[in-house]
């Protein structure tokens, strides 16, 4: 037995040495580049649009999306893609449709691949109408310094990163990815991550913003708002210089909501075993609960309406 055991030893040994003398030589062969070992052709295809837009509506699978002020003032928009799953870019009743046609075999899915799908559009205008955007593992970025009328992404694993400016409503839903959106302006804001993070700061909403998150954390640094209504499971919140005209309405099963130098006309927390602490900025009537948790909170007798409810959760607040 053990000459049988050292006779296999030795071989996979061998194997494993003629193995990475095979991969030395393979990459040597293509200068260490290893984008050149990939089984796709990628192209990068330019489509000029002489059309007036209003509107825009794209939906891609795997590409990574960017929006960008054209300099030239003229719009088109360059996809760099595999040859053979090319994206379609129309203009129909003013309205740019940018789609994916896949055109590959089941084995085309096979080998490696280097390099990702990328689509940049290019607007020289300032601001148009409707944008949607529905994406699957690929990033959304739209830069400051573009406007829209109203604005729709999604995305499974993607993250969508926003500085541009909306009238109306703005609704970013992801899964995995992540949610940045950073000095920006909105009629109203609907935010939804499941395990990704949400980070929203410098933004003034004219309406509400509702964040829904799982068991992903929100950061909301500088934000004014009307009202700002947050749900989740184990996903803690952040409110950092914060402030709403009438009302916050946050409810945490396991996360933690933490107040800094944040503040509503009324306030309302539930969470289950999530504390809730921090600083708010003006007096508040308090009112609350708490099953096996500790309360500290300012005995004030003017103010808003702040009520916190937790069941095993600390409360600890102050005023500033």
């Amino acid at each position: 037995m053990k000459k049988t055991a050292k006779t296999w030893y030795i071989t996979a040994a061998a194997l494993v040495l003629m193995g990475c003398i095979l991969f030395i030589g393979v990459m040597s062969s293509v200068g260490w580049d290893v984008s050149r070992l990939s089984a796709v052709s990628f192209e990068t295809r330019i489509h000029e649009i002489a059309e007036p837009l209003r509107d825009l509506s794209l939906t891609t699978d795997t590409a990574n999306i960017v929006f960008a002020r054209s300099e030239d003032g003229r719009c088109r928009v360059a996809c760099y893609e595999e040859a053979n799953a090319a994206h379609s870019v129309t203009v129909e009743n003013g309205v740019l449709l940018i789609r994916r046609i896949d055109q590959r075999s089941w084995y085309d899915h096979i080998g490696f691949r280097f390099s990702s799908p990328r689509i940049t559009v290019y607007l020289p205008q300032a601001e148009y109408g409707a944008l949607s955007v529905c994406e699957s593992t690929g990033d959304i970025h739209l830069p400051k310094g573009l406007s829209f009328g109203r604005m729709d992404l999604s995305a499974s694993t993607g993250s969508i990163r926003c500085s541009a400016a909306v009238r109306e409503a703005v609704r970013l839903k992801t899964g995995t990815g992540d949610l940045c959106l950073a000095d920006a302006s909105a009629g109203s804001l609907d935010l939804s991550v499941t395990t990704g993070q949400i980070k929203v700061s410098d933004v003034r909403c004219a309406g509400d913003i509702t964040v829904s998150v799982s068991t992903g954390r929100a950061y909301l640094t500088r934000i004014a708002c009307k009202n700002l209504i947050s749900s989740g499971t184990t996903g803690d919140i952040f409110l950092e210089d914060t402030a709403a005209a009438e009302a916050f309405s946050l409810e945490r099963s396991t996360g933690n909501v933490r107040f800094d130098r944040a503040d509503a006309s009324e306030i309302f927390v539930r969470t289950g075993t999530g504390n809730v602490t921090g600083s708010l900025l003006t007096d508040k009537v308090f009112l609350t609960q708490t099953d096996t948790g500790t309360v500290e909170v300012p005995q004030t007798i003017t103010g808003g309406r702040c009520e916190i409810r937790t069941d095993t959760g600390d409360i600890e607040l102050k005023i500033d």
